[in-house]
């Protein structure tokens, strides 16, 4: 009860029966332009003392990316400052460190920095996190883990499945929040019955547009009371200082630590709601490279290519005529001929029409393939689960243009934003 009143008396009730806080902790520091220095959820929590976890066995959620504005780690800070009571910590996709590559996790271990238990929580059921939550004997999740705004990047659903582990048990949720980098604006089609998968479990469009704290309070508003029977009991520390159209480090001023080994800059994540489609395809979507995601390619490309892309003259982005040698992943250690994408105003550029020009320019040449896995017969392209189904393929393979394919999914999108809305936390365009 006095953890319940401290969370009160910390911030108000909003929307899906969630708190927020850290809407105004410390002052501001202002950097040259007269920006204001954001500050993460994270952030906020310390500057208030961890008040928001007084009293609770704190398990953690989070990865290399949970980071304070020093570069230290959240649990670091919590296991050495000995004012919240850490008992466990759970690692998603990539581990708790970030050792792993795409794909792949760390294993359940002793974290040799501070003594405690990491759970392997990458591909975890809901049963499984439950499972986890009562071994560790935690009574409050918290998580922390910088997101980059697409269905198909796995911690969101790490987030989905935890909270409803979380709801099911009576736990209480904290969700430290960052910014999106990819802003606040919602792109792309919606995922369908029957396509759900590891990289998109529930029904959000292919750009979400939110930050990992309004994810959060949409999940538990529109999906926890159907899937745990009731939501949890959630807060979310806020971001304070940012607006939804800061896209990137110099306007937040905030630390750009890798999410995944593939996600090495902010461009990358700019680009990657959309270019990740290339996943789906046998030509390079970059890994392999240092700019993954943002360099694409394959041998049987040339440099035609770039030139009508450049020649659809789309807002916000320009190609640079590229050549690599991806050294894993596909075409390793091959040349490939193919493109550089390159933003030239954040604030225009749509990742998803952008990419379905690509695929569809692509699809030109005599060597594009679609991606087709064997172990899922019924299911075998993967671009149908990057995008949420088999609309994409098909129309592009039937000869639809890029404006089509696009113009295919407006009506689905619109639906979303208007759905979203309730649980939105932050200002800016397109909201």
């Amino acid at each position: 009860m006095r953890r319940r009143a401290l969370l009160s008396a910390a911030a108000g009730t909003v929307a899906a029966g969630a708190t927020t806080m850290g809407a105004g902790a410390a002052p501001a520091a202002a950097h040259p332009g007269g920006h204001k220095q954001v500050r993460t959820g994270l952030q906020n929590l310390i500057d208030d003392g961890w008040k928001a976890l007084a009293g609770g066995k704190v398990g953690m959620v989070s990865n290399p990316t949970g980071v304070d504005s020093s570069y230290r780690h959240a649990v670091d800070l919590m296991v050495a400052g000995g004012t919240v009571d850490i008992v466990g910590v759970f690692g998603p996709e990539h581990g708790f460190r970030g050792s792993a590559q795409a794909g792949s996790s760390e294993g359940t271990s002793t974290d040799p920095r501070t003594g405690l238990t990491v759970y392997d929580a990458y591909g975890a059921s809901q049963d499984d996190w439950a499972s986890m939550f009562r071994k560790a004997g935690i009574d409050t999740v918290v998580y922390d883990i910088q997101d980059v705004g697409a269905r198909f990047y796995t911690y969101i659903w790490t987030l989905y499945d935890s909270m409803v582990a979380a709801a099911r048990l009576g736990l209480r949720y904290v969700v430290l929040d960052r910014p999106n980098p990819c802003g606040g604006r919602a792109f792309g089609p919606m995922m369908t019955a029957g396509y759900e998968s590891g990289v998109g479990k529930k029904e959000i469009v292919q750009q979400h547009g939110m930050t990992t704290g309004e994810l959060a309070r949409f999940y538990n508003g529109e999906f926890l009371p159907a899937a745990a029977g009731r939501p949890v009991e959630l807060s979310v520390v806020r971001v304070s200082n940012w607006r939804t159209d800061q896209l990137g480090t110099d306007l937040t001023y905030l630390p750009w630590v890798l999410p995944s080994p593939n996600m090495p800059t902010q461009t990358s994540a700019l680009v990657y709601p959309g270019t990740c489609m290339f996943e789906g395809t046998n030509a390079a979507e970059g890994r392999g490279t240092t700019r993954p995601f943002e360099l694409i390619g394959a041998p049987y490309l040339d440099y035609h290519w770039t030139d009508r892309l450049n020649a659809a003259d789309l807002p916000g982005v320009r190609f640079r005529e590229a050549y690599f040698t991806p050294t894993f992943n596909k075409y390793a250690n091959t040349l490939c001929n193919g493109t550089e994408v390159q933003i030239v105003d954040a604030a225009r550029y749509d990742p998803i029409a952008t990419a379905v020009t690509m695929l569809v320019e692509a699809k030109k040449y005599d060597g594009f393939a679609w991606r087709y896995d064997d172990y899922d017969p019924v299911r075998p392209y993967w671009v149908d689960k990057l995008t949420g189904s088999p609309r994409l393929r098909t129309m592009i393979d039937d000869g639809a243009s890029a404006s089509e394919v696009v113009d295919a999914w407006s009506s689905e999108l619109s639906a979303f934003r208007a759905r979203r809305r309730r649980y939105l936390l932050y200002s800016g365009p397109g909201r």
